[in-house]
């Protein structure tokens, strides 16, 4: 391609070749330059005019020029233009965009491109399929000694977003950076698991953007919106390991089974990929816990006559998700007669019944951030109580303020009793 900051000096050097001998393989030749070379800097040349039509202002191109032919004629030229389009690897196209004269008809087009997320969930894949053979196993946890049989503990974590950044004195909802996020969730499942009944099966329902943001740019993934953010993306990873391990480790001290759902969302849609595949290599030789790797953007859970369904809440929201749901597991929603779904995304409550089943959307723990903080909700987590015959038994929720207040107040009893 042309390069727009070749000097004068080159640029006229293969002008004066090109005019001295009429052709352009016995000039490139004469000027030891191949050929892609040459042509390149004689574009450049005849742009700024140096072969014929002078002067040319600096700053200037010539776009066209104009000619009378030996008959009289007037002939205009103008540049040629450039090598055939070819899509980048790892590309997909976006969108195009068109001008067009008053009659309608195309004059210029202009392409534009993304990075192909599908491509991008692939190669993920296969690195962690890759991976996974090696990654060290975690040893079996001792089953707690009674549990209720007919119970399920559903333990509901949306929109964590770990790795945000969330300044009080702007947003006036609370500070939050990657090391109160990491200690908030450890608290609250706490907190929660204490509260909760002794239920035989728990599920741990993280239903999306558990992560912040998607790479080693702090952007959403699909539409490129900058967004605030604490830290490095591998200590992001590191701290969202550490918290699944622990938090997995205390739901198995307290419950005989446990589902893991990681659900797809739209700030971190391969980050939920390598969470649910690292959890299931991790995990493979502990019977107690089932990690539901299914890729797509809906789950499922049956509990007796209960089915309970899982969907971040960036395709359906509350008041379409229903029918999709029951679309994709009609098997499932035809063996139940009690069904819930369970959705996140806009951090804040809201409970509907269709005709189909009860759906709630779930506020986050989370603080916002200065774009978040444009809207106004609560901070808090729930777990739900299911009973396999008679559905929702109970419920527990607790709030991020709460919960970060008994921290507090535990922290500051040690160092009184020290």
């Amino acid at each position: 391609m042309p390069t727009p900051n070749l000097s004068d000096e080159l640029a006229k050097e293969a002008a004066d070749a090109f005019i001295a001998l009429g052709e352009k393989t016995a000039a490139a030749e004469l000027l030891r330059l191949p050929r892609q070379t040459f042509n390149s800097r004689l574009k450049i040349a005849a742009e700024r005019g140096m072969l014929g039509t002078k002067p040319v202002l600096p700053g200037f191109a010539i776009k066209s020029v104009a000619s009378k032919t030996e008959d009289g004629a007037w002939v205009k030229q103008t540049k040629a233009p450039g090598e055939v389009f070819e899509m980048p690897a790892g590309q997909i196209v976006k969108g195009v965009s068109a001008l067009v004269d008053g009659q309608g008809r195309e004059v210029a087009k202009w392409i534009k491109t993304t990075a192909d997320g599908e491509q991008q969930l692939a190669a993920m894949r296969a690195a962690l399929e890759a991976f996974k053979e090696d990654l060290p196993r975690a040893e079996p946890v001792s089953a707690p000694a009674h549990t209720i049989d007919d119970l399920l503990n559903q333990y509901t974590i949306t929109d964590h977003h770990l790795g945000a950044l969330a300044w009080n004195e702007e947003t006036r909802g609370g500070d939050y950076d990657l090391r109160i996020g990491e200690q908030l969730i450890i608290d609250w499942f706490a907190a929660a698991i204490a509260q909760s009944p002794p239920a035989k099966r728990a599920v741990f329902a993280q239903l999306g953007d558990f992560l912040h943001y998607d790479s080693f740019k702090s952007i959403t993934p699909e539409h490129g919106h900058l967004l605030d953010s604490d830290s490095r993306y591998p200590k992001m990873v590191r701290a969202a390991i550490r918290i699944v391990r622990r938090v997995v480790r205390m739901l198995l001290e307290k419950h005989e089974q446990l589902d893991v759902i990681m659900c797809d969302a739209n700030h971190d849609p391969a980050g939920e990929v390598w969470l649910r595949e690292m959890m299931a290599a991790f995990y493979d030789e502990e019977t107690r816990i089932k990690v539901d790797t299914n890729p797509g953007t809906y789950s499922v859970i049956e509990h007796g006559d209960v089915s309970l369904f899982y969907h971040h809440g960036h395709r359906r929201g509350v008041k379409n998700v229903d029918s999709i749901l029951v679309g994709k597991f009609r098997k499932v929603y035809g063996r139940t007669s009690l069904s819930y779904a369970h959705t996140g995304h806009k951090h804040s409550d809201e409970l509907k019944t269709t005709d189909l089943m009860k759906v709630e959307q779930h506020e986050t723990l989370a603080a916002p951030d200065a774009y978040g903080s444009n809207w106004l909700s609560g901070r808090s987590a729930k777990v739900i109580t299911y009973h396999k015959n008679f559905g929702e038994d109970g419920r527990v929720i607790l709030s991020a303020a709460r919960v970060m207040r008994a921290a507090n107040d535990n922290v500051e009893q040690r160092r009184a009793a020290a």
